[in-house]
Formats: structure tokens, sequence, C-alpha cells
């Protein structure tokens, strides 16, 4: 039985890992411009805006790894909540055109995130099942 529970954590890491990592490599790619314009025009120190690549870089890559995999997923919950509050606020309580949540896959990505959190690694991770933050 816990094999099968390692195996979905696994399984939770590594599809939460690639999804963010993509935003993050795109981000790599063309710049943080956007996130700038916005940190900006909420009044904050644009340097905050480069955390975007510890929330869409590092944090991912320590999920597919399994390394301190616990700090990782809260990293990512964090940069969801900022996401969140910062670019999606109005979007809270809409509905998307096909009848979903306007934000269904934000949503996703913050509640994976935040069972990767309270779950852990599982033994299929570098820091496996007994790693403190893992």
């Amino acid at each position: 039985m816990q094999g099968s529970a390692d195996l979905g954590k696994l399984v939770l890491r590594v599809v939460l890992g690639v999804l963010i990592l993509f935003h993050g490599v795109s981000k790599l790619m063309h710049g943080p411009g956007y996130v700038l314009g916005v940190v900006a025009q909420a009044g904050l120190p644009s340097i905050l805006a480069y955390g975007v690549y510890v929330g869409e870089v590092v944090a991912p890559i320590m999920l597919l790894l399994g390394f301190w995999t616990r700090i990782g997923a809260l990293i990512i919950v964090i940069n969801m909540i900022v996401a969140l509050a910062l670019v999606h606020l109005s979007q809270l309580v809409s509905l998307a055109d096909t009848g979903g949540w306007a934000l269904e896959l934000q949503g996703m990505y913050l509640g994976t995130a935040l069972a990767i959190g309270l779950l852990g690694a599982g033994r299929f991770s570098m820091g496996g099942s007994n790693g403190r933050w893992n």
C-alpha cells in the first residue's frame, strides 16, 4: 500500500513541477517584463518580480528532484497566492466561457502544491521518505 502512495506523490510532484517549470522557462527566455509591470502597478518594489524565478524555476526543480520538497511546494503556494492577488483577483468569482471556474488552472496549481506540502515527497525522491523537509 505504501508503494502506491509513494508513486502517487511522485506523480503529483512531477506533474506540478513540469507544468510550473514551463512558466519559468518562458520567463527565462523572454524575461520577467510582464511580472515587472504587474509588480510596479501594485506599487511594490520591482525587485520582488524576480522572485518569480524562485517560484517558477527553482521550486519546480526541487519538486522534480524530491529535494526539500515541502519547502519547494510552499514556495509554489506563495507564488500562486501572489499571482492570484496581483493578476487574477478580478476573476476570483467568475466563470469561464466553458462554464468552469475562471481560475481552475491556478486553483489546481495551488491545491496541488498545498497537497504536496502536506504529503511530502515520498520515497521516490532524493531525500527519501525520511528526509526532514521531504
